[in-house]
């Protein structure tokens, strides 16, 4: 692993990191290093923090997944971040690229089951007992080299929902086995990338919008004229 994150932001009451794939975002069943405790090591070492240091994760990415994760250094604001992720007010935009190219644009609703023992979710037209209500919004973005670019804004969140959901209208994202692409990138992850995060600061009550940088890696590469 050549790096686990790369700072986008900080500043005393925030941490925002693009996530490398691969990286646990918290720790799991498979005991190795999530990002918390790097970043943790990270603060440690920068500020020369003895004792414990206090790292809230605020939400989550799949470890396959890249991009922006959002990291409060205190209490305080931990809390008030993780109101506005419960209330909805967190705008979340995700890159995707798939190999089928879908309708320009389009909202899709699905009900999800998550099986815990098998860490798969299931998509469902209709409403079925223990099933959570799904929605996102995607909008085709490009084409290059026989692959379609696409702008993700889910407006729930959901474990593996843009997963599932894009692979639920026949475009799987590239790489992701799990849920319907034929094969498995090299390097384990898959092309879906949590690209720009939008919130008003915890202490300072402005508005802020915070994107990651593409990852550097051959089919994010295809489509670095378009994003800029």
């Amino acid at each position: 692993m050549v790096s686990v994150f790369k700072v986008v932001y900080e500043d005393n009451h925030l941490l925002l990191v693009n996530k490398s794939s691969g990286v646990l975002v918290q720790g799991d069943k498979t005991g190795d290093k999530p990002l918390a405790d790097y970043i943790k090591d990270y603060i440690k070492e920068k500020y020369q923090k003895p004792g414990n240091v206090f790292t809230g994760v605020v939400h989550r990415l799949d470890r396959p997944v890249t991009g922006l994760v959002l990291l409060a250094k205190t209490s305080k604001a931990l809390g008030r971040m993780n109101a506005q992720f419960r209330n909805r007010e967190i705008e979340k935009t995700y890159f995707a690229i798939v190999k089928k190219q879908p309708k320009p644009e389009g909202t899709l609703l699905h009900w999800l089951v998550k099986d815990k023992n098998k860490n798969i979710s299931k998509a469902y037209k209709k409403e079925v007992p223990g099933s959570l209500r799904s929605i996102l919004d995607y909008k085709l973005l490009a084409e290059a080299g026989g692959y379609f670019l696409l702008e993700v804004k889910p407006h729930t969140g959901r474990p593996h929902q843009i997963r599932i959901q894009l692979a639920s209208m026949g475009c799987p994202i590239v790489g992701d086995v799990k849920y319907g692409f034929p094969e498995p990138l090299a390097d384990g992850s898959i092309c879906l990338h949590a690209r720009k995060l939008e919130f008003v600061h915890p202490v300072k009550k402005e508005p802020m919008a915070v994107e990651a940088c593409l990852p550097d890696k051959f089919y994010w590469q295809l489509f670095e004229k378009t994003i800029k």
